[in-house]
Parts: structure tokens; sequence; C-alpha cells
């Protein structure tokens, strides 16, 4: 092989950027780690677990803000040492497609599930007094709701359905296998028991009706129905600019190789904002939160924009406290510097 050759497969040729996400567990703040050891080049359509596969994006920016300070010594303050100042970094983008969980990273703080409503119910913009709930039924899976006879009448194929407990005053994070929101006292949520599967990430799609039960497309992200849980009817997903709390999760982006190798870039824990650093004049601050994306007068597509800060990890391996792992996995045969 000719030295031009294995130079040439030393450059990065990528096309677009796929985005991965993971919940944080908020209760410990351990976060989902992206070992590229472990993993390698996995499948980019088939992320391994715990990453969800949020589709392509566009406008991916790293910003990074972290300075790096001089030490200064002797009479006339040479620098003498290096330390690097307060940790900063941002990331912004937009998600191509609209989902669920797009919503949720776009919007920042607790998304909403619009539960059916009661036709005599008093009308509230993130849904009002919603139909009863179907217990789910013992010998359920993450892909298979038993509702049991007759009360499955109540759904139709496509229907989007929540699926976990009933809120009984309890406090703190709620949600089935992801935290959806945290509750500070049960009258803040009126004591509603539908409260937490108006926010759960538990949702799926109906594929298939049984005598029985409802077969999903996808399985639940909050996995096997825990007993107790019920189901509810989706209509549509609803976010608030506002609300006390705030979205964590562990993000993965992998720009797609088309020759030289594969990047990625593994944040282990980014809470959604609002602004870049205010002190930065060069980075104005994002006010746009929908993007239109011209397709053909006067035809477009709307992108949602999203903008995050990274948050510390410690990482094991050493101590140091990092905020952000960029891996690169070389191309077969390349030179390695």
């Amino acid at each position: 092989m000719s030295s031009f050759a294995i130079r040439a497969g030393m450059v990065p040729v990528t096309q677009r950027v796929r985005a991965y996400f993971a919940p944080v567990n908020r209760t410990t703040e351990a976060p989902a780690l992206f070992d590229p050891g472990k993993y390698g080049m996995f499948s980019l359509d088939s992320p391994p677990a715990p990453w969800i596969d949020l589709g392509w994006i566009d406008n991916f920016q790293r910003i990074s803000l972290t300075p790096n300070e001089p030490l200064r010594a002797g009479v006339r303050g040479t620098a003498a040492a290096q330390f690097r100042g307060i940790l900063d970094a941002r990331i912004e983008f937009d998600f191509r497609e609209w989902g669920k969980l797009q919503m949720a990273l776009g919007g920042g703080s607790e998304h909403m599930n619009v539960l059916a409503s009661d036709p005599n119910a008093t009308a509230q913009p993130s849904g009002g007094t919603p139909l009863a709930a179907a217990a789910v039924l013992s010998g359920s899976s993450a892909t298979q709701i038993n509702l049991g006879v007759g009360v499955v009448n109540g759904f139709s194929l496509g229907d989007l359905v929540a699926v976990d407990a009933d809120y009984q005053q309890q406090t703190g994070y709620v949600g089935a296998g992801i935290s959806a929101a945290y509750v500070n006292s049960p009258s803040d949520v009126n004591q509603d028991a539908n409260y937490i599967r108006r926010v759960t990430f538990n949702i799926g799609r109906v594929a298939q009706l049984t005598t029985t039960a409802l077969v999903l497309a996808q399985p639940l992200l909050g996995g096997t129905p825990a007993p107790g849980m019920s189901v509810q009817k989706v209509i549509a997903f609803v976010d608030r600019e506002g609300g006390a709390f705030f979205q964590e999760w562990s993000a993965l982006f992998v720009l797609e190789e088309q020759s030289g190798g594969r990047i990625c870039f593994h944040y282990p824990r980014l809470s959604p904002t609002s602004t870049v650093h205010p002190t930065t004049t060069s980075l104005p601050p994002t006010v746009q939160r929908e993007k239109q994306i011209e397709i053909s007068k006067p035809i477009s597509s709307t992108a949602l924009h999203a903008a995050f800060i990274a948050l510390p990890h410690t990482d094991e391996n050493d101590g140091q406290i990092a905020i952000c792992y960029r891996s690169y996995f070389p191309a077969a045969m390349a030179g390695v510097y």
C-alpha cells in the first residue's frame, strides 16, 4: 500500500450527525456511559442499550468556553504554569424529527402527554380531566399490555398509550424507567391520580389488538409494567415554556463515516439551556426554538432547535473531572499518526 493511501485513510469524511440519548438516574445522578471499547463500531440503526436513537440532526455545534488561565510568577509576572478555569461547554443543534423525546429535550422542562379527555371536562392547555384509566393485568410485557375482554374495545389500532402507575401522593422523581418530573408536594399536582401518566416517557403505539391485549409497535422504555399500573390513550404531546423541572440526559453524537473512520462525541450529562454563555459576545443568545427549512416554496420542514449545557462527570479511571469524551475509530489500515 502506498504512503498516500495510508495518509488518505486518516482524513475523516462524514455526511450527517446521528443523535442518541439515554436517561440519567436522577436519584443517584448516575449517567449512561458510552464505552468505545465495549460497543465499538455499533450499527447506527441498532444502538446498544440503553441508548435511544433520536434520528439525524443538523447544524451541530460544539461550543467550548473553558478558559486556560496562566499562573504568573517572578518580577515581571511571566507565565510559569497553566490551570484550567471553570469548565463550561455547550452544544446546539436542530432535531429534524419530532417525537416525545425530541420535544422534551428541545423544551427542557416537564413534557406532557395529552390524555384523551372526558368530553365534559374543563378545558386546560395541557389537557383536562381524562377518561378513566384501564388497569394493566398480570402477564403483560414491554410489548404486550393485557387488559382483559371488553376493556380492549376502548382502544383502536394506531392509538398512542401511556402506561404507568397511579399518582398516590408520593414526592420526588416520578415516571417508570425515566424520571419525567419532580413532585415537591401532592398539592402541586392537585393530587391527580393520572399525573404520572401525564408526564411519563413510558409511551407506546398500538400495532395490533387481540381480544384481551394491546400489542405495541416498540417496547416500552420502562420495560415490563409493574403491578398496579394502568394505561390511558394519548392524543398529543405538549411542552411548555417555563416550569421548574430540568431534563438531564446522557448523549452520544456520531458523525456518520463515509471514509476515514468514525468520530463520536459522548456527553455523560447534558441539561437543556436557553442561551450560550452570557459573557460571550460572539455567540448571540438562543432565541429561535423552531427553524423553518425550505423544501420548495411554499413548503418547508420544521426543525426543533435544542441547546444544552454539559454537566461534570468524574472519570472512573483517574478521578479527573470531564464534560465530554471525543473518540475516533480509525479506518482499516489507516496510519496511526
